[in-house]
């Protein structure tokens, strides 16, 4: 399916220069963009491939916008951030051809009468859904997956195939698990007594905010006494750890394999790179950006 250039700018604004009525089919890379695609450049390193893409259609900045334009005969959205508008436009592209599953619950599913399912989530085959648990307007619960008693769904999120949702757990709205990861086990809790480890039981929950991203395979421990809290917008790559007690603050990204010790408290619109380590019971403040692979062994403040 087509889209007009024109339409793209009046819903996501820009300058465009070219023929509004122009469409494109597709978004593709620079260098294997064609004549019925659009692309765009966010690396001013790339101008000298963008000059020479074949795309019918570009999105830029600004500033690498003279540059290109010079020898790139195709139409131009001007935007100050052309990658945050590539992924809006991203998104339109695959709203046209997404299929929302059916509202239901599958015959397979097992959900106890003491849960609530809205009308319209949808509840995919081999689901089990505990008493008191809450799956709110049209949240997604693929096959496989399990959700504790009284844990709680929010809104438009969706839980992939054979997502682990424990007890007393709760999600905001258009949160994102993908398939294996596990909410609310118990943290790595024990007392030391004549040499042997006597269990605590962890009794807290972990309380997840709105537009959250969970990857594949990540775990995030259940609070001990107090709760494991994961403010909103925090997007958590594949295979990240999440010890007991900790809270991500808003906005704060990681990449995979990050690992992250009980009761550290990690400020927002932190990003961490892959593989980075924190020890428990540490601070780290607002706006830290940790390299990959580096290991915080003391509180960042």
């Amino acid at each position: 399916m087509g889209i007009r250039l024109g339409d793209l700018v009046e819903r996501f604004g820009g300058q465009l220069v070219g023929d509004a009525d122009l469409e494109v089919q597709a978004i593709a890379p620079l260098d294997s963009a064609g004549a019925s695609h659009i692309s765009f450049l966010s690396n001013s390193k790339l101008r000298a491939l963008a000059a020479q893409s074949q795309a019918a259609a570009l999105i830029l900045s600004p500033l690498d916008d003279p540059t290109v334009a010079a020898t790139y005969a195709g139409a131009r959205i001007v935007i100050t951030n052309p990658y945050a508008y590539f992924a809006r436009v991203a998104q339109y592209f695959a709203s046209l051809t997404e299929q929302a599953p059916a509202p239901g619950i599958h015959p397979s599913a097992v959900v106890d009468p003491g849960a609530t399912v809205d009308p319209t989530a949808h509840v995919g085959p081999h689901v089990t859904i505990e008493a008191g648990a809450v799956v709110k307007a049209h949240a997604v619960i693929d096959s496989g997956c399990f959700i504790g008693r009284e844990a709680e769904i929010g809104e438009h999120t969706h839980l992939f195939a054979n997502v682990t949702f424990h007890a007393r757990c709760r999600i905001g709205q258009r949160g994102i698990l993908h398939s294996g990861a596990v909410i609310g086990t118990d943290g790595f809790g024990f007392a030391v007594e004549a040499g042997a480890y006597i269990k605590i039981p962890q009794t807290g929950r972990v309380l997840i905010g709105d537009d959250v991203d969970i990857g594949a395979n990540t775990t995030i421990d259940r609070g001990a006494l107090d709760d494991t809290v994961i403010e909103d917008g925090v997007k958590l790559d594949n295979q990240i750890q999440i010890g007991h007690n900790c809270r991500i603050g808003a906005h704060t990204a990681m990449a995979g394999c990050v690992g992250v010790a009980g009761s550290a408290r990690i400020g927002s619109h932190c990003t961490f790179g892959g593989a980075a380590m924190v020890l428990g019971h540490l601070e780290i403040a607002d706006n830290v950006h940790i390299s990959s692979g580096s290991m915080v062994s003391r509180s960042v403040l």
